[in-house]
């Protein structure tokens, strides 16, 4: 029986599941891989604090050298999250020798370059599967089950509480705000959500998964951030009409050396597989030149789901003879035979407030052609209201620069712009 002694760095809610994880399936651990996994130390803040799991009060230690410099401790897990003083805590715990486990998809994707810099200089691990769509396993796809394909583009859901807030406003009708407030109370959204409303949370995590599928350095400086505060539900219910869902999409995409990585709202049509993901669930839809078409679904957050793809993590360390890290030149800016494109194609949803009077549509068809941008769909929505009436257009596929400067000329004393959404089919 091989026993391996671990250091838990921080133990909130995740770290809670971990640890609930391994006492309640360590029988099955020892007799599926003859393996005995110990805690043997767990830094926190406060030794006093209530937690959501048993650790004894020996093992509590507000001292990180005592987790870092335990000689017998070989495998680090990280559970502080955030930049800082993780990256430190874990930057130390390789340079010591020790193999690191994490969920942080901040730390990998800021200083993933540093992190495996040590890791190599002294022969050890570093696993983060739990960083991206928490149980849902698309880094080991990426890194193995998938090595014979070239990966044209993927499509992600990848933050559960933007999923389960537009959900919920297409589902009901209901508004932002109140469908936010309601997730703060259900614990789905973080009492400050600005890094998931705001596609923050989304960006790190395709930065590292964008990363991997095609297999070259993506900063998270290159991907472009849109979130979901502006939405109302007057949009998802014009969408719904013509046939459309709404999600918070992260969209990758390479062309020989051309890459374009995004994440903003996005209508996509009912029928396509990511349409029916929802509440805070994830899912990755992703094409390969040899696998086509595929998807992966499941819990994307939650302390047991993210505690499977941890502990799974710390398993493969332990059974590990040699530790294997991405080939790709991993610097901290881009390899410079990349371009990273920001004037991508795309449909456009645009809603307006309009004068109702002759002459207006012309006027906007006009501005719109000027940058060869072309309508594929105009209606009008609701009563006119102080002059003015709702108008919808949706457009041709067109170019991003083209479309931001069509919507520049449009003279608010005709029509101001409501809303814009890209379209993806």
């Amino acid at each position: 029986m091989k026993e391996v002694v671990i250091g838990f760095l921080g133990c909130g809610n995740v770290g809670g599941g971990v640890w609930n994880l391994l006492e309640g399936f360590s029988k099955d651990l020892e007799h599926r891989d003859s393996l005995k996994l110990r805690v043997k130390k767990v830094l926190v803040r406060d030794v006093n604090k209530a937690r959501s799991c048993a650790v004894p009060q020996e093992l509590l230690t507000t001292q990180v050298d005592e987790v870092i410099g335990d000689p017998e401790i070989s495998i680090v897990v990280e559970f502080m999250g955030g930049e800082q003083p993780a990256t430190e805590y874990m930057l130390r715990a390789l340079r010591s020798g020790k193999t690191v486990v994490t969920a942080n998809k901040v730390a990998v994707a800021l200083n993933w370059h540093r992190l495996q810099a040590a890791a190599q200089e002294r022969n050890v691990g570093l696993y983060y599967e739990a960083s991206v769509c928490g149980a849902i396993p698309i880094i080991e796809t990426l890194n193995h089950a998938l090595r014979a394909n070239r990966v044209y583009n993927l499509m992600g859901i990848i933050n559960g509480t933007t999923n389960y807030i537009l959900s919920r406003m297409y589902e009901r009708g209901e508004n932002y705000a109140d469908v936010l407030e309601d997730a703060k109370r259900l614990g789905l959204a973080e009492p400050n959500p600005a890094s998931d409303v705001e596609g923050y949370d989304a960006a790190y995590k395709l930065s590292i998964m964008a990363s991997l599928a095609f297999h070259a350095r993506v900063p998270f400086s290159k991907v472009y951030v849109e979130g979901i505060t502006h939405l109302t539900a007057m949009d998802i219910a014009c969408g719904k009409e013509m046939g459309y869902v709404l999600k918070l999409l992260a969209l990758g995409k390479r062309e020989d050396d051309t890459i374009e990585v995004r994440v903003h709202p996005t209508f996509i049509p009912e029928s396509h597989p990511l349409a029916q993901v929802n509440g805070s669930f994830n899912a990755v839809y992703l094409h390969g030149h040899a696998c086509k078409e595929m998807m992966l679904q499941g819990r994307g957050a939650g302390d047991m789901p993210t505690a499977s793809a941890v502990v799974g993590d710390i398993i493969h360390a332990a059974l590990a003879e040699v530790h294997v890290h991405p080939t790709f030149a991993n610097t901290p800016e881009a390899d410079p035979t990349l371009t990273f494109d920001d004037n991508w194609e795309s449909k456009y949803f645009i809603r307006l407030s309009a004068e109702d009077r002759p002459g207006v549509l012309e006027k906007i068809a006009g501005w719109l052609a000027k940058e060869n941008v072309s309508i594929a769909t105009m209606m009008q929505k609701g009563r006119v209201d102080q002059g003015r009436v709702p108008l919808i257009v949706v457009t041709h596929a067109a170019p991003e620069h083209a479309m931001q400067a069509a919507l520049a000329a449009f003279d608010a004393e005709i029509c101001t712009v409501e809303s814009m959404i890209r379209v993806e089919e």
